[in-house]
């Protein structure tokens, strides 16, 4: 089968890395699949221009809104992958949540990655609730082996020279609703306390102004580092040597970062929102703060209890293995887009 399929595709989005894994497990199954960013298009006549004249048999969009859009009104059978903040943020907008629920009334399927997002988006379009299937993501590290830890510290202006570093690392596209400045200002004040603590910031400049907001915030806050973007097996490569990954978001369906730092031992701290409590167990797989208050808190109980940080730890990395197989993810889109046929 000839896929379409349709995605945010900018660098480190969850989005991106989504698209990626769906694509490398269609593509094992022998379909071709052909990745396209959704900020190219405007309309769905384009989508329908290309799917005509590049032959398309089906198509698959990630993000009820943004993808899900241009697919309306589609000449060829289409499934959707939910996003996150299409169920979580777009569903508060009238217009998006009337043309989100026409795009779900026509799929085939939709893709839910934890039974909280099936449970929100099928109480607000009640036909649908059967053909949404609840498919958590699947995890996969690869981690560079010659990955220069000391070179990265020294790029990101952390001294190198202290014994006893802490490097949190939050990842995260520049945008609004991932928040990458709610502990700036905590964690700063922290820094100038303890100026072991550093809080490094690596994601792509999704929304420019937003990024030059978080710039000029960085210039002026001691110990806040804004990293440049890098190739994956580098940043899992960062996030295993890092003392902690770091997730402030005001929303997520299902965060790869935070699964991948589980896979990677290292210890996870995020904001309690749905979407992360949905994978994280607070003190059993991972650490969960409701204020930035309360991350320095937690933060520091992880730095003076080594037994608790390995637990965790061990907990964090069991529980991917058992809920985020990549084998049983390539099965259920594997089975998912015969749907399509």
């Amino acid at each position: 089968m000839r896929l379409l399929l349709l995605a945010c595709l900018r660098a480190q989005t969850g989005n991106a890395t989504t698209a990626d894994r769906i694509q490398s497990h269609l593509h094992a199954a022998g379909h071709i699949c052909v990745l396209k960013d959704v900020f190219s298009y405007e309309s769905p006549t384009e989508i329908a221009n290309i799917t005509s004249s590049d032959k398309f048999d089906a198509a698959l969009a990630i993000h009820l809104y943004k993808g899900g859009r241009l697919l309306q009104g589609s000449r060829i059978p289409f499934g959707i992958v939910f996003g996150g903040t299409d169920i979580n943020e777009d569903i508060k907008c009238e217009e998006k949540r009337r043309i989100m629920g026409e795009v779900l009334g026509e799929a085939r399927f939709a893709v839910a990655f934890t039974m909280k997002m099936k449970e929100l988006a099928a109480a607000e379009w009640p036909d649908t609730r059967k053909k949404i299937y609840v498919q958590t993501q699947g995890i996969k590290t690869t981690p560079s082996e010659t990955f220069d830890w000391c070179r990265f510290l020294q790029n990101a202006d952390i001294p190198t020279d202290r014994d006893n570093l802490h490097v949190f690392l939050l990842i995260c596209g520049l945008r609004r609703v991932k928040d990458p400045l709610y502990l700036v200002d905590v964690f700063s004040d922290w820094h100038r306390k303890d100026p072991s603590v550093h809080l490094g910031i690596i994601g792509p400049a999704v929304d420019p102004l937003f990024t030059n907001e978080v710039k000029e915030k960085v210039k002026r806050a001691p110990g806040i580092h804004l990293l440049q973007e890098m190739p994956q097996d580098d940043l899992h490569a960062a996030m295993k040597r890092c003392f902690a990954v770091v997730n402030s978001s005001i929303s997520e369906g299902m965060s790869a970062a935070i699964l991948e730092a589980m896979d990677l031992d290292t210890p996870v701290l995020a904001r309690n929102i749905p979407g992360n409590a949905a994978i994280i167990k607070h003190k059993d797989t991972g650490l969960l703060f409701s204020d930035p208050q309360e991350f320095v808190v937690l933060s520091k109980s992880l730095m003076n209890d080594p037994i608790m940080e390995r637990e965790i730890v061990t907990r964090a990395k069991d529980y991917v293995k058992k809920h985020h197989s990549w084998e049983c993810e390539r099965k259920a889109y594997q089975t998912l887009v015969l749907r399509l046929q």
